[in-house]
């Protein structure tokens, strides 16, 4: 009796801590729900706003050491330490498959390398994760027109703009790629 008790105790101590540590995931998944109906509808002003926190929170991971590797990695990134960028992206990659802004962050490193397979894939990787993250999804519109696809790459940018509509370097890569078709068909 004593045994089954003990085995007991543990079962519920482990659901305990199922539902402590799952009720913030969703908490969040929730907050991002919102967050995305949100933008889909704000004015250029409150999109912007939107729009940041959104980011913010794809940025974060859930470890400090995940998020960690992708600072390091988006700053080597912007320093144009493309290998470090990768090496780090990759950590985080590694150690935490589901986040999809390290996917994102890597694959246009990828992109600045002209290594466009490796960056789809992780534009893929990504949108498989969240696929209503703008970025990824304008990402994905930049490399389709650089492969010389600018009908798939205005699909892209569209699909960009029906959940950020003020997103205004998608809305000129769109103009631009439009065009580049109006062009092509002349």
């Amino acid at each position: 009796m004593g045994a089954a008790i003990l085995n007991l105790n543990r079962i519920v101590a482990a659901v305990l801590a199922i539902v402590t540590f799952s009720v913030p995931a969703m908490a969040e998944e929730t907050r991002l729900d919102r967050l995305f109906a949100q933008l889909s509808q704000a004015e250029p002003q409150e999109a912007r706003r939107l729009a940041a926190e959104i980011e913010l929170e794809l940025s974060k991971s859930g470890s400090a050491a995940m998020d960690l590797l992708l600072r390091r990695g988006e700053d080597a990134l912007q320093a144009g330490e493309l290998a470090a960028a990768i090496e780090h992206l990759s950590a985080a990659i590694d150690h935490a498959p589901q986040f999809a802004e390290a996917w994102h962050l890597r694959s246009v490193a990828f992109f600045k390398q002209d290594r466009y397979g490796l960056a789809l894939h992780d534009i893929e990787q990504a949108l498989a994760l969240e696929p209503r993250h703008f970025n990824v999804i304008y990402g994905l519109g930049v490399l389709l027109n650089e492969m010389g696809q600018p009908e798939m790459a205005v699909d892209a940018f569209s699909r960009a703009l029906a959940i950020h509509p003020h997103h205004e370097d998608v809305t000129k890569a769109r103009e631009s790629a439009v065009r580049k078709l109006g062009s092509a068909e002349l």
